[in-house]
């Protein structure tokens, strides 16, 4: 499956679930849907027959109220079967809103509240230069996620560390609850804060999968960050950059032209 099949069926599969389960979130949900089809499809280095692999790359949603597109990503490409997502969001389910990793094959880390992901991440990535070990930990975070110090710990840690096995997607899509980032709290000049702290940074079209691949794979002495530059409900036209589907379920007219739109693409 090529990675735009991967991402429309991401896409819808979240859509009905978060409907199924009266649940929300759908506008964060979508925003990172194509980085986890080219990490997925392309880029990271697993075995579904083996979660537990020695040398598989580790990936850490630290934005976890985006979860539903990772137990998507994993069901498409063979952790376990599709028929389990109709579980997401159910009292006793283990597809909890918030990523949970308890009995969830592929799945690295359980997170909720936001800025732990990157720290996690940064041990990770240490421990395989300690124990010299061949693998990778990409972990995406939420700009408005930036606003966590103990983001900036890590940056600095990872740096320090020349963590250059961590990469780290920030989804740069400039909102957050129910308001613009800079509003909230500024993060720009985002790129030359972080290069500043010891990174090595692209920008780019977080829904450009040829490009997203392409940064994806860079080699450098540094960790490296890309600011995926990014649409908050990504696919559907109503949702696309409004604030109001961070929180809202996607109901009868609404759900149907959403699936409409995202099938007909």
């Amino acid at each position: 499956m090529n990675t735009l099949d991967l991402a429309k069926k991401i896409r819808i599969n979240t859509l009905r679930m978060v409907n199924n389960a009266g649940a929300s979130h759908i506008g964060p949900i979508l925003s990172i849907v194509d980085i986890l089809a080219v990490l997925y499809g392309e880029v990271m280095h697993y075995d579904v027959m083996n979660p537990k692999l020695e040398t598989r790359d580790r990936f850490i949603l630290s934005k976890g109220h985006a979860g539903a597109a990772v137990y998507a990503v994993l069901a498409e490409v063979g952790f376990f079967d599709n028929s389990e997502l109709l579980d997401y969001g159910k009292d006793g389910s283990k597809y909890s809103g918030h990523v949970s990793s308890i009995g969830i094959l592929g799945m690295e880390f359980s997170t909720g509240s936001l800025g732990h992901g990157l720290s996690v991440a940064s041990g990770m990535a240490l421990r395989a230069k300690l124990d010299n070990i061949n693998y990778k930990v990409f972990t995406i975070l939420g700009d408005g996620e930036l606003d966590e110090g103990s983001n900036w710990e890590a940056l600095m840690f990872a740096a320090h560390s020349k963590l250059n096995n961590l990469c780290v997607i920030i989804d740069r899509n400039n909102m957050q609850s129910i308001d613009t980032t800079e509003n909230t709290l500024a993060l720009e000049p985002l790129a030359e804060k972080i290069r500043s702290f010891g990174w090595h940074v692209e920008e780019l079209d977080g829904h450009n999968h040829q490009a997203l691949e392409s940064a994806l794979n860079i080699c450098s002495a540094k960790p490296l960050c890309l600011i995926a530059k990014t649409v908050k409900g990504k696919g559907v036209s109503f949702m696309e950059n409004n604030i109001e589907w961070h929180y809202k379920t996607p109901r009868d007219e609404q759900f149907i032209q959403a699936i409409n739109e995202l099938e007909a693409t």
